[in-house]
């Protein structure tokens, strides 16, 4: 079949390639040799899919059901098989294949959940408890020697560009030094380390038959678990916005969050603000301004 990439996949890949990266036009060629290689049968291709890889429903050898995921170097996608491997799937998707093969070549064979159904369509109080019940599945020690990213790392080389986008547009420097300022204070001090799922949010998490419910797509890292539960304080960001209280909601939600998880309040909100004015300025600068806007808008409010 051709493995055509949904047009989410290509806009957002597109937003973020380096110069002279074909990853997008060897996909299909890439696709079909994995597909060959693990005698797959496959489906159909998920749309709209993800906006980092490309996610095909397939039939393993034995009929069973699977998911063939494939993506660019850039998604780390050795890191992603790493902390799979190492969840085991408790409260994760489990990992199908053991081929040391497949971190190279960007591939990853997967259980077959829902992907049609994931917490987000649940009510939101309800959504935000299956979410965060997730996500403390997911805090482990990570194994020895490992090769993750910390917190530290990744935030640094964010803070690197936040800083300088500040200095291009002027008035985003009060949120971006703010921003700086909480990060500079929250490594100063930093509780236990753990692995975390490094891009949680409701839509993260699919129903599954296994469990109930399974996070997904993690890019993962080592740090605090307030790093972690600051990008699910922000869920549905749209309908806090259009919402005449959405800044009393969004500090009874990081109330509530902190408490439910045993998550010191003041670095939740800390590690809140940090990734939504990041997240808000990286928007702008690939050509995301209304995503930007609303992400800066949520920002001042913390």
């Amino acid at each position: 079949m051709a493995f055509e990439p949904p047009r989410r996949l290509v806009r957002a890949l597109g937003e973020t390639a380096p110069a002279g990266d074909d990853w997008l036009a060897r996909l299909p060629e890439a696709a079909e040799a994995a597909v060959a290689r693990r005698g797959l049968t496959v489906e159909r291709v998920q749309v709209p899919g993800g906006r980092s890889s490309l996610v095909v429903l397939v039939r393993l050898p034995d009929g069973a059901p699977a998911v063939l995921k494939l993506a660019p170097p850039r998604a780390r996608p050795e890191s992603e098989r790493a902390a799979l491997a190492h969840w085991g799937g408790l409260g994760a998707v489990l990992l199908l294949s053991a081929d040391a093969r497949d971190g190279a070549e960007g591939v990853l064979v997967l259980e077959r959940l829902h992907p049609d159904v994931s917490v987000r369509s649940l009510p939101e109080a309800k959504a935000l408890l299956e979410a965060a019940g997730t996500l403390r599945r997911l805090w482990v020690t990570p194994p020895a020697g490992h090769a993750f990213e910390t917190v530290a790392e990744r935030t640094g080389r964010q803070a690197v560009a936040m800083s300088a986008d500040a200095e291009r547009q002027p008035e985003l420097a009060p949120l971006v030094d703010a921003a700086l300022a909480a990060r500079e204070a929250l490594l100063a001090d930093p509780p236990e380390e753990r692995l975390l799922h490094g891009t949680f949010r409701q839509s993260k998490v699919l129903a599954g038959d296994r469990m109930p419910w399974l996070a997904v797509g993690p890019d993962p890292v080592v740090g605090e678990h307030a790093f972690d539960l600051a990008r699910l304080v922000r869920d549905r960001v749209e309908d806090l916005i259009a919402s005449p209280s959405g800044a009393s909601i969004t500090r009874r939600r990081i109330k509530r969050l902190a408490e439910s998880l045993e998550v010191d309040q003041e670095r939740l909100r800390g590690w809140t603000l940090f990734r939504a004015v990041e997240s808000g300025v990286r928007a702008l600068r690939v050509g995301r301004p209304q995503d930007g806007e609303l992400l800066l808008e949520f920002a001042g409010w913390l």
